[in-house]
């Protein structure tokens, strides 16, 4: 049998594989099954999408929706796109990985990073008021593993940023 006698694949089996890869990446980050969901259907989109658009096309709730959109609009992989004569607003996702990671480093790591300098600082305190030699030398060991991590991670995350164009 030729590939030219082979059936059209499935593009609703292929759009389904599409998102579900998403959704499984977005776990893998901590964010929500339904923003790998909205950017997995907007990703398989041949047209930008209204929000409505992609209610119908999931089944999740508006509020869910506008959620997602909103944080997909944050990290920079959904962009609202404009068409002449039509007052609604329609969204495309964004396929550059360099923007994409580039806006979830921003967003979501530093922001972790920075709050982790200040729980350090607290923890120090705590661990120098512990009465116990071998329980304070146990945690303050941690504690300064941790700063190493944290700084380890300050250093990186500046040169990722520079190597994506950031």
């Amino acid at each position: 049998m030729s590939t030219q006698d082979c059936p059209p694949p499935d593009t609703l089996s292929i759009d389904t594989r599409l998102i579900s890869f998403f959704q499984d990446g977005v776990k893998m980050l901590g964010l929500p099954k339904s923003v790998g969901e909205i950017y997995g259907v907007l990703y398989c989109a041949r047209q930008p999408m209204t929000m409505f658009d992609i209610i119908d096309r999931i089944g999740i709730s508006k509020g869910s929706t506008s959620q997602g959109l909103r944080m997909l609009r944050t990290l920079g992989a959904v962009r609202e796109v404009s068409t002449p004569d039509d007052r609604k607003t329609y969204y495309e996702a964004d396929v550059e990985l360099k923007k994409i990671v580039g806006g979830f480093l921003r967003e979501e790591i530093r922001p972790h990073l920075k709050s982790g300098k200040e729980k350090l600082k607290t923890l120090e305190m705590e661990v120098e008021a512990i009465d116990d030699p071998e329980l304070r030398e146990f945690y303050d060991e941690r504690v300064v593993r941790l700063e190493r991590w944290s700084k380890k991670a300050n250093l990186v995350l500046p040169l990722l940023q520079k190597f994506l164009g950031k």
